[in-house]
């Protein structure tokens, strides 16, 4: 079984995070959403909403399961039986950061493997960042993450003290 960890915050998960996830799901056996929780990020939800949030959303994919990990992602890959780390690039500043990312994998992991997945370019310009800065302005963010995010999201601000 060829197993696939794809790792990230997913503070909030989006249709961007959604397409590189079906065409991993198509290329693996089994693909381990791995929800980071040592961020360094300030996250807008906690660790166990964000899982949450995913489960609910890939609840009909039957080669995906979401769980949360911290340390360094190749150790938990390493932990997982995987043989490769998925990523996903929207552009050229993504590429530099994740190639180096990258190789620093390969050095602490040599077998461990990252693929690169490039989002549709319908995608490329979506990131949670700009995502919750949108909603936080009362944007309509509908088109750029799944319905069930968008309200949390969307309670998140209503219920956030100023």
């Amino acid at each position: 079984m060829r197993i696939a960890v794809y790792p990230g915050t997913f503070d909030p998960l989006t249709n961007g995070h959604l397409d590189i996830l079906d065409r991993a799901a198509a290329l693996f056996d089994r693909v381990i959403i791995a929800v980071a929780s040592d961020s360094n990020k300030d996250t807008l939800f906690n660790l166990n909403e964000r899982q949450e949030l995913l489960k609910y959303e890939l609840r009909k994919m039957g080669n995906v399961e979401v769980t949360s990990f911290d340390g360094l992602t190749v150790d938990f890959a390493r932990q997982s039986g995987a043989v490769a780390l998925i990523r996903g690039l929207r552009a050229m500043t993504d590429f530099e950061y994740e190639f180096q990312l990258a190789l620093m994998n390969k050095k602490l992991a040599p077998d461990i493997e990252t693929v690169f997945l490039m989002t549709k370019s319908d995608y490329s310009f979506i990131s949670s960042s700009a995502i919750k800065w949108a909603a936080s302005l009362g944007g309509c963010i509908a088109e750029f993450v799944p319905p069930n995010v968008e309200k949390a999201i969307m309670e998140k601000n209503k219920n956030k003290v100023v």
